[in-house]
């Protein structure tokens, strides 16, 4: 999944002859903190609501002193996981794509991003959930794998999380048995810490309520 699959093409960027006024209204319409600002096909910068009433807004944002302005950008062929660590990293709620000349096509929405994170990912499907401790020097997840694979299961998705400086790893399971205690028993066997297990009938009802929570959200 690339960036330009992902385009919204719901949002308009803002043109560069536009005022602040309109530029408000438009985030306001779309719900969104940041919008791209064009000159034609090349893109000129992001400019945010405080961006806006830093400067004059009935005036066209080509007076804006954009040299201030965040110029955040990623390529046509980037995909899902480094979009949303540019987003994440520089708080936006929107960020623009570029050909390989560095043409404006689109921008991809924080939105989108969810929607399709959520749709494309195993968490909403059925299964158990296991949040394992590991120090960073016996992670492996050959072996995790092969320990849940014994117990005739699979992993439909693993999410790991640390901190920099941190000497352990929280990895998060999601596996395709509903019933999570034989694959508890047998990790424990290999020595793995179990911080917390979840089986399908105690955890579902909460996560498909979450999933569609978000779904009507992202919806909206």
């Amino acid at each position: 999944m690339t960036a330009l699959d992902l385009i919204a093409h719901d949002i308009p960027a803002l043109r560069i002859e536009q005022t602040g006024r309109d530029a408000y209204h438009l985030l306001s319409d779309h719900h969104v903190k940041h919008l791209p600002v064009v000159d034609g096909r090349r893109l000129v910068g992001i400019i945010s609501e405080e961006d806006i009433f830093n400067h004059r807004i009935y005036e066209p944002v080509s007076t804006y002193d954009f040299s201030m302005l965040r110029t955040f950008f990623v390529r046509a062929d980037e995909h899902l996981f480094d979009i949303m660590r540019v987003m994440g990293e520089n708080r936006l709620t929107v960020i623009p794509v570029v050909d390989e000349e560095g043409n404006y096509l689109g921008m991809v929405s924080q939105n989108t991003m969810l929607r399709t994170f959520s749709e494309t990912t195993a968490f909403a499907m059925p299964g158990g959930t296991l949040i394992l401790e590991i120090s960073r020097k016996d992670y492996s997840m050959i072996t995790i794998a092969r320990c849940v694979e014994e117990e005739s299961a699979r992993i439909l998705t693993a999410v790991i999380s640390s901190t920099p400086d941190a000497e352990m790893l929280e990895v998060t399971l999601k596996v395709n048995r509903e019933d999570v205690t034989r694959i508890v028993a047998g990790l424990e066997r290999y020595g793995y810490t179990i911080k917390r297990s979840f089986a399908e009938d105690v955890y579902s009802e909460s996560v498909r309520e979450r999933y569609d929570s978000l779904m009507n959200y992202l919806n909206m």
